[in-house]
């Protein structure tokens, strides 16, 4: 009877204000971590807005079984509040948001590294943030009521929460892409910052990539080394660093010769750097370019980085001790061929393991690894750095003390004022991106190596640059030439100097791809193989010029050419670059 009578009752006067009470109290496990998220501008809107709508979910039980409103609540609180736990406290430490790869680098490290990273971070704010989340849920539960609707329009209520939520995302996700898997993936994308979803999304990717990479590392261990390896280092100690930018188009760089001081210190180390001024990249994007970089992989022979050894094996063979310090996401479908470069060195940080590349996430994490590395007891280090570099969105990509550049000084005229915020950005994250650079050539010297350190660029990007000011990122079907002009540029140490030919006057000019890097690595650490061709070396005296091809190597459709000459004014012109597509 009192059942019959509270349901009369709701009918007429529905209780909203504990319908809010409810949703508050499980909003606000997935809304505090992407509130902070939010508010400390580590990462746009979409987190927290997508974590808003998962979050009604939970009012679907609430609805259908009310007089057991309190229990439901607390054994799902319970659960969320231990998710939320682990992903607050995650942010409290790195200011990055929980995804599949903070699962990927918890498994990497043993209970040695997970006891040196406990003593490092732990905090007592950090107890008092937990003890404060916990109160704050504890009192969200006891203000939760029971929600009475008759039992129809209960049921009714529910099924509209779970369409709204999951069903018409998901049936929207699979009409538009017109294939399930890709369509639950990007509805997992959409679910995934808010628990438990989080930690379950995380996971399920975290398996599935771990497969396809141990998979591909499976490959990499059946492939056969190089042939009569020479190294005319042998038994030397040295220490060799290659530094690899992200989405830095060189046109710029003060540096060469942009108007803006945009690489102030890179400027004031011109005279001990060898500055290559015609290098491009073979792809505009960073897996596809790196395929080429890091192997013998090139525009002729584009499946040779499944055949032959990578330049962290090669340098594994020639006796080096490796490193890999990244700053780029691993786990992720996309990056899991880099994570498999990677997983070949001896040693691995991975330091941007946030769930969204749009985040807050900055390149100097990269500088006390790499001092670490340095101070490493091997004699001989090989030692790559993988910037996340100036990489879209720009603004998350420098502190705000690099927003240096915010008016209309030194940009072109055909720049609008909609487009100038994001033209003076990338601006910023080159000037970021030289205090980074310099500063590993810095430390490096510090060190006195017996060596030399590299760094270019993966690919560029083209920031309303070309002709017409409106491409912005990059687009291998409508290739322009800032997407694939790239920073080429070497520093060897006084030692290195001593011992080796490193006047390359001559040599700064020539027409290079980035896809034959590993012949020029090779030529420049005294190595030599059956594999290797000097005449693909861009600093050899056997050096032959070839034709700069940019696009897809699987699909040989010539396109129309870029004539990379037209951004060298002081130079003298260089070949064309045909467009493979």
């Amino acid at each position: 009877m009192a059942t019959f009578e509270r349901s009369e009752k709701s009918a007429k006067s529905f209780d909203w204000a504990g319908l809010g009470w409810l949703f508050l109290f499980f909003w606000y496990f997935s809304g505090i971590t992407q509130a902070l998220i939010l508010f400390t501008g580590t990462s746009g809107f979409s987190g927290f807005r997508q974590a808003f709508f998962m979050s009604a979910i939970w009012l679907a039980p609430m609805l259908l079984f009310p007089a057991r409103t309190r229990l439901l609540a607390g054994l799902i609180g319970v659960v969320l509040w231990a998710c939320s736990m682990a992903s607050l406290g995650y942010f409290f430490v790195y200011q990055q948001e929980f995804s599949q790869s903070v699962i990927f680098i918890m498994f990497e490290s043993n209970i040695s590294e997970a006891g040196e990273y406990l003593t490092q971070y732990f905090a007592w704010w950090i107890v008092l943030g937990f003890i404060a989340h916990t109160a704050v849920a504890l009192f969200l539960w006891t203000r939760l009521r029971p929600v009475y609707l008759p039992r129809k329009q209960a049921m009714v209520a529910a099924m509209a929460i779970l369409v709204a939520v999951v069903g018409y995302p998901l049936v929207r996700q699979i009409i538009k892409t017109d294939d399930l898997t890709t369509a639950i993936e990007k509805f997992e994308t959409r679910i995934e910052p808010a628990v438990p979803w989080q930690m379950i999304v995380a996971y399920r990717r975290y398996t599935h990539q771990l497969e396809n990479m141990q998979g591909m590392l499976e490959n990499v261990s059946k492939i056969a080394p190089l042939k009569n390896l020479k190294d005319a280092q042998a038994n030397q100690p040295a220490t060799l660093v290659l530094v690899i930018g992200e989405s830095t188009n060189r046109q710029r760089m003060s540096l060469y010769g942009y108007p803006r001081q945009t690489t102030p210190e890179l400027d004031k180390l011109r005279d001990e750097l060898a500055v290559f001024d015609n290098v491009i990249t073979p792809r505009p994007y960073t897996i596809e370019a790196l395929q080429q970089v890091l192997t013998f992989a090139d525009e002729d022979h584009p499946d040779d980085y499944l055949k032959t050894p990578s330049l962290v094996s090669v340098m594994k063979q020639a006796g080096y001790k490796t490193f890999w310090i990244t700053n780029q996401q691993t786990m992720t479908k996309r990056n899991t061929m880099l994570t498999t470069f990677s997983e070949q060195a001896d040693e691995r940080v991975y330091l941007n393991n946030n769930r969204n590349q749009n985040a807050r996430q900055y390149d100097g994490d990269v500088l006390a690894p790499f001092s670490k590395a340095l101070a490493d007891g091997a004699e001989r280090k090989f030692i790559v750095v993988h910037l996340l570099g100036t990489h879209m969105s720009y603004q998350y990509r420098y502190p705000p003390s690099f927003d240096k550049f915010t008016d209309r000084q030194g940009v072109p005229e055909g720049v609008r004022d909609d487009q100038l915020p994001t033209y003076n950005s990338y601006d910023n994250a080159v000037l970021y991106n030289d205090f980074v650079v310099s500063s590993l050539i810095k430390d490096y010297a510090k060190n006195d190596p017996n060596g030399f350190l590299m760094y270019l660029s993966d690919h560029g990007e083209d920031v309303f640059d070309s002709a017409g000011h409106s491409t912005l990122g990059r687009n291998e079907g409508k290739p322009t030439a800032p997407m694939y002009t790239i920073p080429f540029m070497a520093w060897a140490s006084p030692k290195w100097r001593a011992n080796h030919e490193w006047d390359f006057t001559g040599e700064t000019g020539r027409p290079y791809s980035s896809s034959n890097l590993i012949h020029t690595w090779a030529d420049l650490a005294g190595l030599s193989a059956d594999e290797l061709d000097d005449s693909k070396s861009l600093v050899s005296d056997s050096f032959k010029p070839r034709p700069l091809l940019i696009g897809n190597p699987f699909e040989r459709k010539q396109r129309a050419m870029i004539d990379f000459s037209l951004i060298k004014p002081k130079v003298a012109p260089v070949p064309t670059a045909v467009v493979q597509k």
